[in-house]
This record gives C-alpha cells, sequence and structure tokens, in this order.
C-alpha cells in the first residue's frame, strides 16, 4: 500500500442481523482475522439478508475490502472527530415545539 494507491482483498465473513425488541443491529465478523482500519471500506457480496420481526439470521458470505491509502488514513484520522462530533448535536431545551 502506498502513498497514494489502493488495495482490494476479499475475507471470509460472518454476518449477522437481529431484528427483535431488544434489539435491532447488523455485524459483519471477518473469519480470518482482518482488520478494518481508519478510511477502509468493506462491501460484503451478495443478495440482501431481510430478518423477519422476531429473528436473528447469520449467514457466511465473502467481503471484500478496500484498503485506504496512506493520505487517505492520515485524513480519516485528522478530520473523524469533526464528523463524529456531527453525530453527536442535541439540545436541552425546555420549549416544546409545535
Amino acid at each position: 500500500m502506498g502513498l497514494l494507491t489502493r488495495s482490494k482483498e476479499t475475507a471470509p465473513c460472518t454476518v449477522t442481523i437481529s431484528h427483535r425488541f431488544e434489539e435491532l443491529s447488523a455485524h459483519v465478523k471477518f473469519n480470518n482475522g482482518a482488520v478494518v482500519n481508519p478510511g477502509d471500506t468493506v462491501q460484503v457480496q451478495g443478495p440482501e439478508i431481510m430478518a423477519a420481526y422476531g429473528e436473528l439470521v447469520e449467514e457466511e458470505r465473502i467481503a471484500t475490502i478496500i484498503r485506504a491509502s496512506k493520505l487517505e488514513q492520515l485524513w480519516t484520522r485528522a478530520t473523524g472527530d469533526f464528523e463524529f462530533m456531527e453525530l453527536c448535536e442535541f439540545s436541552f431545551s425546555e420549549e416544546v415545539l409545535s
């Protein structure tokens, strides 16, 4: 992986989809121990997985990991905190919206 070049790899993974009252989630676990770094993108191959209400679905799939270049990794680390703070915008106003 160079300063400006990306690399691509595939990894076997387990996709877990939960659509239950106590949990609504989707997780991908790489079966070969691959680690995703800042700036990397992951695409799971195969058709869409649907879990009906009350179900927990697990499927084995292949994931494509596109590794970010060194420059992209540095940029993601430098600006990631600002993007995270956008998710944390909230207010403690006593006014009721009407």
